[in-house]
């Protein structure tokens, strides 16, 4: 975390680059501290958000998706021929809705947060990544950045801030991109308007810095009066309920069994290896369009 107490602007860097800039809860829980931090700061009236080496965040890691919840299988746990008990166990509903409740905690947050932020995307912004770029006040986007939510191809099309996703996105848009899983290239979306600019992936890091700097130049307490404002008005048009329904619906709809012939990337993980497990969900959902 930077802080530039001459311009107000300060600068949080997602930093995992062998991971994608992929984030488990120990680096999500860190970035919340940083952004408590910052909130209380008054000297602080805009924060951008980047990720290191051109990646912004390819979202939650999938390395260890059921580690979220403290239980289930381990991806690294070496081979034995006989799995521990607690391998045959998925996580109660119960401890779902705990942690999916405190997940999204930090989500409605950033929502909610009371400076203005601006997301530099730049590569990736997929599942949760993508989530923060379309929640920023400001988006400055790479014409060539991968976004999407594919991680609904093997946690189902619950997944994520369902309200945001219709809201920001439009109800066409929102219903592909979950119900495929599809990634898009940014430019594909910049005719809708839903970021602030679609750039030349060159030209990402100084637009999201002047966008920093014009925000800046507001006064702090009409920031966050704004903020507050702008909240209500989205609570009361197209959030109400939003805070308790997303954990709901995260929980209870990933929460999946799987047919026979249904792709399920936490037992092929656990049969294979990750990145295997990735080529197979690559294969199962390839559709060749028709000629």
């Amino acid at each position: 975390m930077e802080r530039d107490e001459t311009t107000g602007i300060a600068r949080i860097t997602i930093d995992n680059p062998s991971r994608k800039n992929a984030y488990d809860p120990p680096m999500r829980r860190q970035l919340g501290a940083y952004l408590d931090e910052l909130a209380y700061d008054d000297d602080t009236k805009v924060v951008l958000l980047r990720g290191a080496e051109g990646i912004f965040s390819t979202g939650a890691d999938m390395n260890n998706a059921y580690a979220w919840y403290g239980d289930g299988p381990k991806p690294d746990a070496p081979e034995t021929g006989s799995k521990p008990e607690s391998n045959d166990r998925r996580p109660s509903q119960r401890r779902r809705l705990l942690v999916d409740r405190q997940t999204f905690d930090f989500y409605h947050s950033f929502m909610g947060y009371p400076k203005v932020t601006v997301a530099e995307v730049s590569g990736y912004a997929l599942g949760g990544g993508f989530e923060i770029a379309l929640m920023a006040d400001i988006a400055v986007v790479a014409s060539d950045a991968q976004i999407g939510m594919p991680a609904t191809r093997f946690l189902g099309p619950a997944l994520g801030s369902l309200h945001m996703f219709f809201h920001r996105l439009g109800p066409v848009l929102a219903r592909r991109l979950l119900l495929t899983g599809d990634t898009l290239r940014a430019e594909e979306l910049a005719h809708l308007g839903v970021f602030t600019e679609v750039v030349a992936p060159e030209s990402v890091e100084a637009r999201a810095t002047w966008w920093a700097e014009k925000a800046s130049r507001m006064p702090a307490d009409g920031i966050v009066m704004a903020k507050e404002a702008f909240r209500l008005v989205e609570q009361l048009q197209s959030y109400q309920g939003e805070e308790v329904l997303s954990y709901l619906f995260h929980a209870y709809g990933t929460n999946l069994q799987f047919e026979p012939g249904e792709f399920n990337f936490v037992k092929a993980r656990a049969q294979h290896s990750t990145r295997e497990a990735f080529a197979m969900r690559d294969a199962h959902f390839d559709v060749p369009e028709p000629e």
